[in-house]
């Protein structure tokens, strides 16, 4: 076997799966792997497997990966969810699950000195958790971003002897990283396969993320964002459905952090203290990324879910009044079963009255193991295709415009990149990283990423803004 043992991480997907990664790398170096791109050992590919998109952008990085001579090793979830069928059709990766994290080091020694792995066989991992929330924090599952269990030695020199663990190392540089808040998901939307391969709701402990946020800020970060499958239910399995509220402004007051940021809320369990919270607290950024998925009442509830467009309009209008520069976005399913003419211009109308920053429109796949993949009434797929290109030229649009809006308004711009000859990248608080638009910001000098700087916009070009700094800054 090579002495160099030498490994290369590859994450694909969501923040969450970043989390995922810089646990892995810091396990991984606790038992002795360097982390290096190049000429590696192993290449560990931290697949996605959310939609057909995905699924073939992680088969694809796995056949790249393959091409380079090392040893490849297929992680997250496309690799939890299809497990022994992937590894089948797919010989050229060794396949892993969730429960093998914990021992990752072991698991890519036998990858290196070409011991055969068994690939799991898929469950759902939601049994591996009590069906009551409050009885899950004393449960053994193996959960990806949450650091080491209570009972679980720790990596040498990685964390304290005691106390909450931060069991991570940044794998990317710059001001901005997330926290995972919480993992899995109890909710049953027909189109979401996502529970049966993440599990059952498990909230982090209060304690554990204010620890991961001092760290964060010792490593340079200035704003964290929050990041789960559902942000809203959190605390709801530590006994507390407020834990949120009285954890965001702990967070915020973390020295070093200048801004929080929380991803992924369910408009139905939007309560009216968190929005309270969520627009007034110092250091906590106006933002909303709400979950609506469409907009009309009865597909709505075909999909599970909750709502109708006037319910989202009325939210909204409670939010503005509370913030009017809030940033609110979203995400929308065009195609799903039965989506007639009616619900699509119900949708259009929607989204026309909302003024949202961002919209994001997918086409719906069918998912094994959902509930939407044995309906009937299913669109042809040209239909999708036709509905998408017209929601997304009209959500351009309408982006278009929510950024003219805010010409000439105030915004507190975090500076993430210096572009030269005077010229800096960030984003405003009504902006999320990378899914979002961005600030190009002149009219500065000598500042510096990480710095937070007050500017008025003065143009915009499509969802991007373009700001000046005020004086005095």
């Amino acid at each position: 076997m090579s002495s160099r043992r030498t490994v290369s991480l590859i994450t694909l997907g969501c923040a969450r799966n970043e989390v995922d990664s810089e646990e892995l790398a810091a396990r991984l170096e606790a038992a002795g792997w360097r982390l290096s791109d190049d000429d590696p050992d192993v290449i560990v590919v931290n697949t996605c497997g959310f939609i057909d998109s995905a699924k073939k952008e992680s088969i694809d990085t796995l056949l790249a990966a393959a091409d380079s001579g090392a040893k490849v090793v297929a992680a997250g979830c496309l690799a939890e969810r299809y497990g022994k069928e992937l590894a089948e059709a797919l010989p050229e990766a060794t396949v892993i699950s969730f429960d093998d994290y914990a021992e990752i080091g072991d698991r890519l020694d036998d990858v290196l000195a070409g011991r055969p792995l068994r690939p799991h066989t898929p469950r759902d991992r939601r049994r591996l958790l009590p069906i009551t929330p409050v009885d899950r924090s004393a449960a053994r599952a193996r959960i990806p971003g949450h650091g080491a269990r209570a009972d679980e030695p720790l990596p040498e020199g990685v964390a304290p002897a005691s106390g909450p663990r931060t069991l991570r190392k940044r794998l990317t540089g710059g001001p901005v990283a997330p926290i995972k808040l919480a993992s899995g998901c109890d909710r049953r939307c027909a189109f979401c396969a996502i529970p049966a391969f993440r599990g059952a709701y498990v909230s982090r402990p209060p304690e554990d993320l204010i620890a991961e946020a001092r760290w964060l800020a010792e490593q340079g970060v200035k704003e964290i964002v929050l990041v789960s499958e559902n942000s809203t239910s959190y605390g709801k399995d530590l006994g507390d459905l407020r834990a949120l509220e009285r954890l965001l402004p702990k967070l915020a007051a973390t020295e070093g952090i200048e801004r929080v940021r929380v991803n992924y809320l369910q408009p139905a369990e939007l309560r009216p203290s968190l929005i309270e919270m969520l627009t007034s607290t110092p250091g906590v950024a106006p933002y909303f990324d709400l979950s609506f998925q469409h907009a009309s009442g009865p597909l709505l509830r075909r999909m599970r879910r909750f709502g109708d467009a006037r319910r989202f309009l009325d939210l909204l209008e409670r939010i503005r009044e509370r913030a009017p520069e809030a940033g609110i976005r979203s995400n929308f399913i065009v195609g799903f079963p039965g989506e007639t003419e009616e619900d699509f211009a119900e949708l259009k109308g929607f989204l026309e009255e909302a003024r949202l920053d961002v919209i994001g429109v997918f086409g719906y796949s069918d998912e094994e193991g959902t509930e939407a993949y044995g309906f009937p009434d299913k669109l042809d797929q040209d239909t999708i295709d036709e509905r998408v290109a017209e929601l997304s030229a009209l959500a351009d649009e309408l982006m278009a415009q929510r950024a003219e809006e805010r010409i000439g308004t105030e915004l507190e711009i975090l500076i993430e990149e210096d572009l030269g000859d005077g010229g800096y990248e960030g984003r405003a608080a009504h902006q999320g990283p990378e899914v979002d638009g961005t600030v190009t910001v002149q009219g500065g000098s000598g500042l510096r990423p990480g710095q937070i700087v007050q500017a008025v916009a003065v143009g915009s070009e499509g969802v991007d803004l373009v700001a000046r700094v005020k004086a005095g800054t």
